[in-house]
């Protein structure tokens, strides 16, 4: 249907529904038919028409998924968590809250080559240390002005500086293995338990 056609519709329509008697009634119902069924309801019985609340489209993309609750804070710092594992299989702390004067030497050695091994074998497994310059101490290092944190200047330091002698390789972990401690609130200081034989 073109333009002209629709116009002419348009204005036969209202002719009726001003000068025709009841012409208005008559074509209500076509009005009606043309609306779509969320806009089209019944009359009140007097020619009127109710008012119709458009609801929104309903969306049919599902929510988002909720987001998982945060992990509750660690309610022990690390260092006891570490300090435990040092006492618990090197000893560490017996040995040096013990007071060495009384014994020889060689006792204490002794005593030192246990808790070396055992020491070493925990950060092994715990943080895998490695040298944080892998040279040969003595060596020449090459500076490139990046090792910020990771080399630390010593003797005649100036502006500049682009080579030295390596003094100490320095060492980095290379992983963080600490055990979860999952013990009473109020013992979260403890770092070994008295220990109390029952007869």
């Amino acid at each position: 249907m073109n333009v002209f056609q629709r116009i002419g519709i348009g204005l036969e329509a209202w002719y009726w529904a001003w000068f025709v008697a009841g012409g208005a009634e008559r074509l209500a119902p076509a009005v009606k038919s043309l609306r779509g069924p969320e806009l089209r309801e019944e009359g009140t019985g007097r020619g009127e028409e109710r008012e119709t609340t458009i609801k929104p489209p309903v969306s049919k993309t599902p929510p988002p998924p909720p987001k998982p609750a945060p992990a509750p804070k660690p309610t022990r710092s690390d260092a006891f968590t570490l300090l435990e594992a040092l006492q618990r299989e090197a000893r560490l702390i017996d040995f040096l809250k013990e007071d060495v004067a009384p014994y020889e030497d060689a006792q204490i050695g002794a005593a030192v080559r246990d808790i070396h091994r055992d020491a070493a074998k925990l950060l092994e497994r715990l943080f895998a240390i490695r040298p944080v310059i892998e040279q040969a101490e003595g060596s020449a290092v090459t500076l490139t002005g990046s090792e910020a944190g990771r080399v630390r200047l010593v003797g005649n330091v100036r502006e500049g500086a682009t080579s030295g002698t390596l003094v100490h390789h320095g060492w980095a972990a290379t992983k963080t293995e600490l055990p979860v401690w999952s013990g009473p609130k109020d013992t979260d200081r403890v770092v070994a338990p008295a220990e109390v034989e029952v007869a």
